[in-house]
């Protein structure tokens, strides 16, 4: 059963109601976007409207543009969610009319099919949206409903199932069924509706062999790491759910789930750093580095509990850089506190 957990993004949204912008959220289905949609509705009462935009009498109602028959479909709201706003054709102009003609009307739009929605909304809607992304819940997230000894009994679950809402507090029998159903009915759907593609084991067995290969280089034009967003996901397209002391890939899957949270996290402190790997012909190497403002914070992630060193080739490339390590049992400094620079806080 889910908790109820206040998601980090919810605070960036309110900072921008009532302010002129259509707000759109992203996420893959099932992240919470409904959810979370729904919260701003709930102070409002008459004062909100929830459309769900798959339904088809809501695609037919919003077909016609005028202004005074969206007025009378919408009536006078304050504050109006459009889910799953992706399905409505011409969404972009519609949102458009409505914000252009009822300035004081807050909109809230969100879509599983985010680079459909920007696709469709974009051109129109430049200069009168902002967008926001709900991912799966953080580990910081998760610290509202759980101690931080729990956090660390529960880690290990977490690492096996990922961080989906409806799976980070099910038991492991009903989280195994919940995410393979997730991961074969939602999420292969939005690319194959996208692409209008017809033979889906192609698209099931690329998924299987990135998975296989997370944390490690991969290259179409020149090398890159391919990481997934929640570890379940990537756990379920290769059916691998043992514990993690039998696992043969624990260790990119430390990586992939710090990779993905310091994302969640940095989001959180509305943070912006360019990001990379670094990896020298004679196989030295840093797991993630980010630049921001010119400063350089090198990350080293490490299952066991060994320190690490920076290579001294990079030592000397870059002088100023920061080393900060992430073991198994020191997490902290990652997710927690950009204060924490040259010591680890242990969870």
């Amino acid at each position: 059963m889910q908790k109820n957990i206040t998601r980090s993004i919810k605070t960036q949204m309110e900072g921008w109601l009532y302010r002129g912008k259509v707000l759109i959220l992203y996420g893959a289905r099932q992240v919470g976007k409904t959810t979370l949609s729904k919260s701003f509705l709930e102070p409002l009462g008459d004062q909100g409207l929830y459309l769900n935009c798959e339904i088809q009498s809501v695609q037919s109602a919003l077909s016609i543009r005028e202004p005074a028959v969206l007025r009378r479909f919408i009536g006078n709201k304050k504050l109006v969610v459009f889910d799953e706003a992706q399905y409505v054709p011409g969404i972009g102009e519609i949102l458009k009319l409505l914000i252009d003609t009822f300035p004081d009307m807050q909109i809230i739009a969100t879509g599983s099919s985010s680079f459909q929605l920007a696709d469709r909304s974009s051109e129109a809607l430049t200069g009168r949206a902002l967008t926001f992304e709900l991912y799966p819940f953080s580990y910081t997230e998760l610290s509202q409903a759980f101690a931080p000894h729990e956090l660390k009994a529960q880690l290990d679950f977490w690492l096996r199932f990922g961080f989906y809402p409806d799976i980070a507090f099910s038991s492991e029998t009903d989280a195994r069924t919940l995410l393979d159903n997730l991961s074969s009915r939602y999420l292969y759907q939005d690319v194959l509706e996208f692409e209008n593609l017809k033979r889906a084991e192609v698209l099931v067995q690329l998924l299987q062999l990135l998975a296989l290969q997370i944390g490690q280089l991969v290259s179409y034009h020149k090398k890159n790491k391919i990481f997934f967003y929640d570890i379940g996901i990537r756990n379920s397209i290769i059916q691998q759910y043992q514990p993690m002391e039998l696992r043969s890939d624990k260790g990119a899957l430390w990586e992939n789930f710090l990779v993905v949270e310091r994302l969640k996290r940095l989001q959180q402190l509305t943070l912006r750093s360019n990001r990379y790997f670094w990896r020298t012909y004679q196989d030295a190497e840093i797991d993630y580095i980010e630049e921001r403002d010119g400063r350089l914070s090198a990350y080293e992630f490490k299952w066991q509990n060994k320190p690490a060193r920076l290579p001294v080739a990079f030592a000397n490339a870059y002088p100023g850089a920061i080393l900060r390590w992430c073991t198994g049992i020191i997490l902290r400094i990652l997710l927690v506190s950009e204060r924490y620079r040259y010591t680890s806080i242990s969870i």
